[in-house]
């Protein structure tokens, strides 16, 4: 939801730190723009497809919302197996270690789409 602009549910306390964030995102998927934009350089027909794609509105919904599609499986298994070498650990009574069912990540063959579009302080 954040980062395709989605997330509707802001209390008037937090205004100020979701404005912040939608600012510091359309930072980033401004560069990702410039980027792609600078890559199609020489496939002129891409190019032009791309920019009236993209360009407008300037707080680029569209490439947010494609972006997710491109990346959601690669997100989805970030959360569920942990990113790089994140291990998670617990104490037991006794003194023994018990290492989290997070290591043990398993083959995601289908990423839940149910959550897309219930706002997100009802999940």
């Amino acid at each position: 939801d954040i980062i395709r602009g989605k997330d509707l549910y802001r209390r008037d306390n937090r205004k100020d730190k979701t404005d912040k964030l939608q600012e510091q995102l359309k930072k980033y998927f401004e560069k990702i723009y410039k980027n792609m934009i600078s890559d199609l350089k020489d496939d002129e027909k891409r190019k032009e497809e791309a920019e009236k794609r993209y360009n407008y509105p300037p707080d680029f919904f569209k490439l947010r919302e494609d972006w997710w599609e491109n990346n959601r499986y690669n997100v989805w298994r970030a959360i569920t197996c942990g990113a790089g070498t994140y291990h998670y650990m617990k104490m037991e009574p006794g003194g023994s270690i018990k290492k989290s069912i997070r290591e043990q990540c398993r083959e995601i063959s289908e990423i839940p789409t149910n959550f897309d579009y219930v706002p997100q302080h009802l999940r």
